[in-house]
């Protein structure tokens, strides 16, 4: 533990050993440190129907050109599988069940303290890169520590399948991915399910002729850097609704799951016990979605245009078509609880990230992360992962794998750097 080792590396999923291939095939001797098993987050974090959003193809690890089923959507056991398989493989360096409690700097090296099994140890390294991901603590709004004790109340992390709910309808809060993606699942399993929605853009699942996710990447869509954005309110914008469940070709949209059974409410504004509030804009979070689609489709026929590409006419897609009068809204504003007889809610209200064990001058006044690129302003720390890193596909797999490369030439460029002017 005395050793200083070239880089310390926080966090083994995707981006963590994404950036330990690149980190081993330029020879820089390195540990991973999890705090869980490999994978976690995707081994406990997820419902048992999950399933990707992008297609296996586009999930490989850095190395893998091929992979079984490339156009269909993995599931999150599947995946923890192919990760602790990648790590045998590559026999890279990750020490499970260590959380890093604090991460300092002692003359010239980091110090960094582990705790691993009860014990905590010190090591030393040259250089840091925080690979735990911007969504690793769950967050719930404090209004639920006043709803009703006799409601089960859940998160999305905690959520398996609908048979771990008591009998009775369903209110999920949170229109995100997850959110809609659980209404989903709900439904399927016959659960009455009220669904209080937010601002959330969507995007159709398949279009002419292959899924949109080819399609977007093709036309640099995800490479939009963030100075690049004529309106900074899309920094905050959540991912979009898309499912990779289904047969491959339908969207999920707030209109299909309103079809299926699922009551749409607007966002969630106030708690009082048994009595729930909601604001009046969930038309408007439809007309949002809808308006989001017809420009990425727009987008993408433009390419197609401009390249002279073959594609064929777009399919009949009855879950994309634009609901312009916002008909599957519900005009519900308040909900009694007990009279409803919902007696479980799911919160998906998402995840944030707490990186309060890093003692280094690296956040603003605002606690925000200041950095270029993932290379912080503090000398020797990098962070993979998070969103808007390098471009809006930093925090997606396909992204972090591009994000990981470009990270690991900074580190090596550093320690080059360092060496030479150590250097008599």
């Amino acid at each position: 533990m005395n050793k200083i080792v070239d880089v310390i590396v926080v966090g083994a999923g995707y981006a963590g050993l994404c950036a330990s291939y690149y980190l081993k095939k330029n020879g820089s001797e390195h540990i991973l440190f999890e705090r869980g098993k490999i994978g976690e987050s995707w081994r406990s974090h997820r419902w048992d129907s999950f399933k990707f959003n992008s297609t296996n193809k586009l999930n490989l690890l850095p190395g893998e050109t091929e992979c079984d089923e490339p156009d269909k959507f993995g599931t999150a056991k599947a995946f923890v599988h192919d990760l602790e398989n990648y790590v045998l493989k590559h026999d890279l360096p990750v020490e499970e069940n260590s959380t890093v409690i604090s991460i300092e700097k002692t003359g010239d090296n980091f110090h960094t303290k582990v705790l691993s099994n009860g014990v905590v140890k010190d090591y030393f390294s040259k250089q840091i890169l925080i690979a735990s991901g911007a969504s690793n603590e769950i967050t719930i709004p404090s209004i639920a520590q006043t709803i009703s004790k006799d409601i089960r109340q859940l998160h999305t992390s905690e959520y398996k399948n609908a048979k771990q709910l008591p009998a009775g309808a369903v209110l999920v809060v949170g229109g995100a991915q997850s959110g809609i993606q659980i209404t989903e699942d709900l439904v399927n399993a016959g659960r009455k399910v009220f669904f209080s929605t937010s601002r959330v853009a969507r995007i159709p699942r398949y279009y002419r002729g292959r899924d949109i996710f080819y399609w977007v990447k093709d036309a640099k869509f995800y490479d939009v850097r963030a100075e690049d954005l004529e309106d900074p309110k899309l920094l905050d914008l959540k991912p979009p609704h898309v499912s990779g469940t289904g047969d491959g070709k339908t969207t999920i949209s707030l209109q299909s799951i309103a079809k299926r059974g699922a009551i749409i409410l607007g966002k969630l504004d106030k708690v009082d016990g048994v009595n729930l509030f909601f604001t009046s804009d969930a038309a408007e979070h439809v007309r949002f979605a809808d308006e989001f689609s017809l420009k990425v489709k727009k987008m993408v026929d433009e390419y197609i245009e401009k390249n002279n590409l073959a594609a064929p006419l777009p399919h009949y897609d009855d879950e994309d078509v634009p609901d312009t009068n916002a008909s599957c809204v519900s005009s519900i504003t308040s909900l009694n609880l007990r009279e409803s007889n919902i007696n479980s809610i799911i919160w998906a209200t998402g995840f944030d990230h707490d990186l309060s064990y890093i003692k280094l001058p690296v956040f603003d006044g605002k606690g925000k992360l200041i950095h270029k690129d993932g290379v912080a302003q503090f000398p020797g720390l990098y962070f993979l992962g998070y969103p808007w890193l390098r471009n809006r596909k930093s925090p997606i797999l396909f992204g972090i794998i591009e994000d990981a490369e470009f990270i690991v030439n900074k580190i090596c460029e550093h320690s080059k750097a360092n060496f030479a002017t150590k250097t008599p």
